[in-house]
């Protein structure tokens, strides 16, 4: 079965040229849409339906910065191994402790000012990070980019609980 860049015909990169992708994924869409095999057997609806939710997961997959550095690294033979390493860079652990307390205060003290102050500061370290993690997949380092896309998923996981504390103050 051929890849999500092959069936979109891009080169595999993270740096994906998005506007060449939303063209191709129109072009496949095109092709394979349940509208065009209204007249079809059976058995050719359900091809092009299977072939079309193929092309909707691949285009969400190469769309997401995030999902396309884990598709890449999977797709050259690395395990992110999200559930069984977590292991993580002491610094980056500090940081964490560090967001945490404050997130704790902000809740704590129902401050608005530094939850935004937070949120901004996780949104710059994701960018930071995801771009860290462009070089080092279009490098060919899927190892340590494996890393920090473990790493970006903390960071997810942290900016939703600031995102809860914001919906919890607004409630």
């Amino acid at each position: 079965m051929q890849n999500h860049f092959d069936l979109f015909q891009i080169p595999a990169r993270f740096d994906v040229d998005l506007n060449a992708l939303d063209a191709a994924y129109r072009e496949v869409q095109g092709r394979v849409h349940p509208d065009r095999f209204v007249n079809a057997t059976d058995a050719e609806k359900r091809v092009a339906m299977q072939w079309a939710t193929r092309a909707n997961e691949a285009y969400q997959t190469l769309r997401n910065p995030q999902k396309r550095a884990q598709y890449l690294i999977e797709l050259n033979g690395v395990d992110l191994q999200t559930e069984s390493n977590t292991a993580m860079p002491m610094a980056f652990l500090m940081q964490q402790m560090e967001w945490r307390e404050a997130l704790d205060d902000a809740r704590a003290g129902k401050d608005v000012d530094a939850l935004d102050a937070l949120d901004a500061q996780v949104k710059r370290e994701r960018k930071q990070l995801l771009a860290q993690v462009g070089q080092q997949l279009d490098g060919g380092d899927y190892q340590a980019a494996a890393q920090n896309v473990r790493a970006l998923m903390f960071l997810d996981k942290f900016g939703d609980e600031v995102q809860y504390a914001f919906e919890a103050l607004e409630a």
